[in-house]
């Protein structure tokens, strides 16, 4: 098979050589052959040296996503099942794969595309036009390896609309990739049981990278009153209250999410202890301190406040005005669980901006522990995007 050939210009590719996957439109020289957008090209330095193989799309700033490093491989169709094989041979590893990600782009040498298992169902969310085009064949190999474990699915859906797919000149499209099927689907982590709406809800559904943040927050909750801000369906509140929490408070800001956690809490017979509100956290936050509220536990889990570089400084007022209101609630001797889901938001600046929101508090923090997303998602060295979610434990103490 003959491809298209892309030369970078010298002195770029800096992010490929370092090990990453993308090569920017602004790095490229020459494309010389014929090709379509989407084709598979190769990818060489100025000076001729082979870089790799991956997919071309001319429409998008990150023009190339890198599949191979070596230029005699085959991309085809047992390519792309070895990698799915690979992919799950890991998961089977490291994690309970009862519910989890399958696949993470990048860091499972698939850019450009995400699925999520719930149960039986699979979700797919595919964000370039390369790997759009292998989406079946990825599908199709992914339930073929499950069968092979007795993991039979029975239904996999579509959720790649997000907006990027627009900056690959792609259209937003959801929608069930087979037979239709229930999309309300019933899963169990940490022991609590919720219903996954993989049509309607966040992203692919639910939000799996948080698992083993939610389980290690369960042992400040015995007893507790806890506040759990950006609740979504109210994960953080369920673990609270089955932790044995005495009262919990889960907020957020769409009544669609609040009465899927009302939902779930009654699925797991919490209802009685654990109860949900639908607020704006930024507004409320300020009305309980008013009302002179404290909790033993407080949890922020926002959604990403910045999704580039451009919009980071309006994301740091908005992460320390959360965390000083929150710092705020906890009593004296109490815990702060919080965290940032924004790739942009670097760990440094996440810090320095908790350390200015307990300067502004007055409030003294002892570090419990630093975590990041679950090994599902796992953070693929030189590959930056791949690490985005960063979670903190934190007790809380009054200036002594």
């Amino acid at each position: 098979m003959s491809l298209a050939e892309v030369t970078l210009k010298k002195g770029e590719g800096r992010t490929l050589k370092a090990g990453g996957a993308w090569v920017y439109d602004n790095e490229i020289a020459s494309i010389e052959g014929e090709f379509e957008e989407g084709d598979i090209v190769a990818v060489h330095d100025f000076d001729g040296y082979c870089m790799g193989q991956g997919y071309l799309n001319t429409r998008s700033r990150i023009a190339v996503r890198l599949l191979s490093r070596r230029k005699d491989v085959v991309i085809d169709a047992a390519f792309m099942e070895q990698r799915v094989r690979d992919a799950w041979a890991y998961r089977r590893q490291a994690v309970d794969t009862s519910c989890c990600r399958v696949i993470f782009g990048e860091a499972d040498f698939l850019p450009g595309i995400v699925v999520d298992k719930f149960s039986d169902v699979l979700v797919v969310e595919s964000l370039a036009l390369g790997i759009d085009r292998w989406k079946g064949v990825i599908v199709e190999a992914l339930k073929k390896i499950l069968a092979e474990d007795g993991i039979f699915i029975r239904g996999v859906y579509e959720r790649s609309d997000a907006k990027v797919r627009q900056q690959e000149g792609m259209e937003r499209v959801k929608g069930f990739i087979g037979e239709p099927f229930d999309t309300k689907v019933e899963i169990l982590e940490n022991g609590v049981r919720y219903l996954v709406d993989v049509e309607e809800g966040q992203k692919t559904g639910f939000f799996l990278d948080q698992k083993n943040n939610r389980a290690a927050i369960r042992r400040f909750c015995r007893d507790a009153r806890v506040l759990d801000c950006f609740t979504h369906t109210g994960s953080f509140a369920l673990n609270a209250g089955m932790a044995g929490a005495a009262e919990v408070l889960g907020v957020d800001a769409s009544q669609t999410a609040v009465d899927q956690a009302r939902e779930n809490a009654a699925l797991n017979h919490l209802e009685d202890r654990v109860r949900f509100q639908c607020a704006d956290v930024f507004e409320l936050l300020p009305e309980l301190e008013r009302a002179g509220e404290k909790y033993d536990v407080v949890i922020l889990d926002p959604p990403a406040f910045t999704k580039s570089r451009n919009s980071v400084k309006n994301a740091v007022k908005g992460y320390r005005e959360i965390n000083l209101r929150g710092m705020k609630l906890v009593r004296d001797g109490g815990y702060l669980a919080t965290c940032s889901c924004s790739h942009f938001m670097e760990p440094e600046l996440f810090a320095k901006t908790i350390r200015e929101a307990a300067a502004g508090a007055r409030k003294r923090l002892r570090q419990v522990e630093f975590r990041t997303q679950g090994p599902d998602h796992p953070i693929l060295w030189a590959a930056d995007q791949t690490y985005y979610l960063k979670f903190y434990i934190f007790q809380v103490c009054e200036e002594r």
